[in-house]
């Protein structure tokens, strides 16, 4: 097994050394924001930086439990800065130091520090933070690996591989592992930790029950268009009573610890958001498949998480998109490039291929429009091109 080296993550933090800005790498638990610091650790010793300008701690490590004081964890690492040297100060998981913000703000001021921190909750990023270093800090967010990167670990066979990535999971260990068995136990491990950990204990909820119960029914409508009103409805119908600010609660804390990502509707014509009737996506397709088995194994909707994932690692902002009455499932945005995508399990019908292209064929602007299948025989129309989901997922 190749070491998976996260080349595209490397490589931004690279771009930002010495910049005086605070890089946050954030992501989901296990998703390798731990190791791609220690790769890029590995670089500075290549670049001639001397160990004793890093300072490096890992937070969830239980013998530092004494510097989860934000006090204690700035006179630490204030104790060890060398003077004239730039120091490299790494914190792993920081967000579990209550009021870490007011120890990476002051640790700042010192013209000859570079700081790098990670965060498996994307609550560190609201509030006092945001407010203290406001303008000052970029963050790289963390996915799982994506099927290049798989891919390229793995090796093989490409539609078996890619069969495996959609069976199997997309964090880093998980795909270094072969046993099915354990890496169901190795994803329920993650999926306790978030759940208990990210959701309920940093929100205080005490209803596990009903959150585990909303977390089902939203890992079982991935691509589906729902609503709190229209989940709270469904729960309370299955005996399980609860209010649509509730359910609204646990979504946005679910989507803080980053298992969940909402995707909300844009209407392209009138060019504003809609604010109702959203989307959610998995990070990783393999919490469907721990949670729900392969019942409903709907590979269309799968798809669709995967392609959604996809169009973030490349830098795309994200919405539905709304044109008519009609739906178009990614509204891509970036910097440099807008496009549209309908993502469909197979267009071999011409019904099907008429339904995917209609929407996109109502546009009127010279921006690329795609559709994404798992089909091997592809064709394009008007300039619509139809892609195999493999070939696009390893562009």
């Amino acid at each position: 097994m190749k070491q998976i080296v996260r080349t595209t993550y490397l490589e931004r933090l690279k771009k930002y050394k010495n910049q005086k800005i605070i890089k946050i790498i954030s992501g989901i638990r296990r998703c390798g924001k731990s190791t791609i610091l220690k790769m890029f650790i590995g670089y500075l010793l290549k670049s001639n930086v001397k160990q004793e300008q890093i300072i490096f701690l890992s937070l969830d490590d239980v013998n530092l439990e004494h510097l989860l004081d934000y006090k204690v964890l700035h006179k630490y690492v204030s104790d060890r800065l060398l003077k004239n040297k730039m120091m490299y100060i790494v914190l792993d998981e920081i967000q579990n130091v209550p009021s870490f913000q007011k120890t990476v703000n002051s640790l700042f001021l010192n013209e000859n520090v570079d700081i790098y921190i990670t965060g498996s909750n994307a609550y560190m990023l609201s509030g006092e933070l945001s407010t203290l270093l406001s303008g000052r800090y970029v963050e790289i967010q963390m996915l799982p690996l994506s099927f290049k990167e798989y891919f390229g670990a793995r090796g093989g066979n490409k539609d078996e591989c890619f069969n495996d990535y959609l069976k199997f999971t997309s964090f880093p260990y998980a795909a270094t592992i072969s046993d099915p068995e354990i890496i169901n136990d190795y994803l329920r491990g993650i999926y306790s930790s978030i759940l208990l950990k990210d959701v309920a204990q940093r929100k205080k909820i005490s209803d596990l029950t009903l959150l585990e119960s909303l977390v089902k029914f939203l890992f079982d409508n991935i691509g589906n268009i729902v609503s709190p009103k229209k989940i709270s409805d469904t729960l309370s119908s299955n005996d399980r009573k609860t209010t649509s600010m509730t359910i609204e609660k646990y979504i946005n804390a679910l989507c803080e610890s980053f298992i969940l990502s909402k995707c909300q509707r844009y209407d392209i014509k009138g060019k504003q958001y809609l604010k109702s009737l959203e989307k959610y996506y998995l990070a990783d397709i393999g919490f469907r498949h721990v949670l729900l088995g392969n019942k409903n194994l709907d590979i269309g909707r799968i798809l669709e998480n995967i392609v959604y994932l996809e169009l973030l690692r490349r830098g795309y902002k994200v919405n539905i998109g709304k044109v008519d009455n009609l739906e178009i499932d990614f509204f891509a945005r970036s910097q440099k490039d807008i496009a549209y995508y309908q993502v469909c399990q197979t267009v071999s019908s011409k019904d099907t291929f008429d339904r995917e292209i209609n929407p996109l064929q109502k546009l009127r602007d010279n921006y690329n429009k795609f559709i994404i299948t798992s089909d091997k025989i592809l064709q394009s129309v008007n300039g619509i091109e139809t892609k195999n989901i493999i070939d696009f997922l390893l562009e």
